[in-house]
Order: C-alpha cells, then sequence, then structure tokens
C-alpha cells in the first residue's frame, strides 16, 4: 500500500537520490552563486528526477543522471541563461595539453595561496570553466563520468578543463604576482609555481 502522493519508484529513487544530495546541493551552490536559487535549483532537479525515474536505466550512472538533469535544469533557468550567453571563441577541439606527471602549477599554487582567493576566483569563471572544474576535482569525477553529466566529448572535457585550469591559473596569479608577473605566468614563465 502506498501513501498518497508517493509512486511505487519512490523508494528505490530515494535510496540511489538522497546520498547525493549535499554533493548537487554544492554543485548548485557553485553554478548559481546563490544560497536559495542553490536550493530552488536542487528541489526542481529532485522534482524532475521523481518524475523521470521510469526512464533512467538501473545499471547506469545515477550520479551523472542526477548531475545532468541539475545541469540542464540550470542551464534552462533565468540565471544559467544569463550565465551561458556569452561563450569563449576559441575552438573547443584545441589538441589537450600533456599530462604532467608530478604536481602541476595549480596544485602548487592552491597549496601555497589563501584558501579565499581561490574561491573568490573559482567565483569568478565563467559557468561553463567553473562547472568542469568542480565536477573533476570538488566532486572527483571521471573524465567518463563528466562527459556523461554534460552530454559532450571525452576529448571536450579534457580540453575544456585544460582551458579552464588555465584561466584559473593565469587569474590566481595576476593576483598572487601584480599584474605584470601575471601576464608572465600566461606567456609561460612560471616563477618557481
Amino acid at each position: 500500500m502506498y501513501v498518497s502522493g508517493t509512486s511505487p519508484q519512490s523508494g528505490p529513487f530515494e535510496e540511489l537520490a538522497m546520498p547525493l544530495f549535499d554533493q548537487l546541493y554544492n554543485f548548485a551552490r557553485w553554478l548559481t552563486q546563490n544560497t536559495e536559487e542553490a536550493e530552488d535549483l536542487v528541489q526542481e532537479t529532485y522534482v524532475k528526477a521523481l518524475k523521470g525515474f521510469s526512464s533512467f536505466q538501473l545499471g547506469t550512472n545515477f550520479r551523472a543522471w542526477m548531475y545532468r538533469i541539475l545541469r540542464n535544469t540550470f542551464l534552462t533557468s533565468r540565471t544559467g541563461l544569463r550565465a551561458t550567453m556569452t561563450v569563449a571563441l576559441d575552438s573547443e577541439q584545441e589538441e589537450p595539453e600533456q599530462a604532467v606527471e608530478n604536481e602541476t602549477p595549480e596544485t602548487i599554487l592552491m597549496k601555497r595561496s589563501d584558501s579565499q582567493l581561490i574561491l573568490s576566483a573559482i567565483d569568478g569563471l565563467p559557468v561553463h570553466h567553473r562547472e568542469i572544474l568542480l565536477l573533476c576535482e570538488a566532486e572527483e569525477m571521471s573524465y567518463q563520468e563528466i562527459a556523461e553529466t554534460l552530454s559532450i566529448p571525452v576529448g571536450t572535457v579534457m580540453s575544456r578543463l585544460s582551458r579552464a585550469r588555465r584561466t584559473l591559473r593565469n587569474h590566481l596569479g595576476r593576483k598572487l604576482h601584480g599584474d605584470e608577473a601575471g601576464v608572465e605566468i600566461a606567456r609561460g614563465t612560471n616563477y618557481g609555481l
């Protein structure tokens, strides 16, 4: 017997969805940069996901499915449309940068710098850079999970992540070393970072 207003599928949905609540809220907060909008976005995401749960194929990546719903809901919201109206003109299909086996300049810089500076720098990134960094670094999603969440190829994930890291690195370089040093960092001189 079911309580009125619940569906037979709400039990399995709750088991899968509730552990993701805090992660989804954090991601929504970073996307919207507003507490109330983030709460509304997460609530709308859960409503849409519950309504569409019958279309979810068990055995596939539920986490990526939920993030995709949240992201699509954000992008179709007034805030999301306004924030994504401007997109960089550079090509999405640039060659990926070579992977570095040791610490990257970003990780070294993050260890040395003030966390508030980093948070404000991430807040200042365009949405498409901010979301890719957060999914990779904060949510620790694999490239494949990010590709599923954003509905883009894995190669595009890698190029966007590279560009987002470069933008963050340049912004932090300018803040930490002044504008002149930031220009040198952008040219490739890293001053021991």
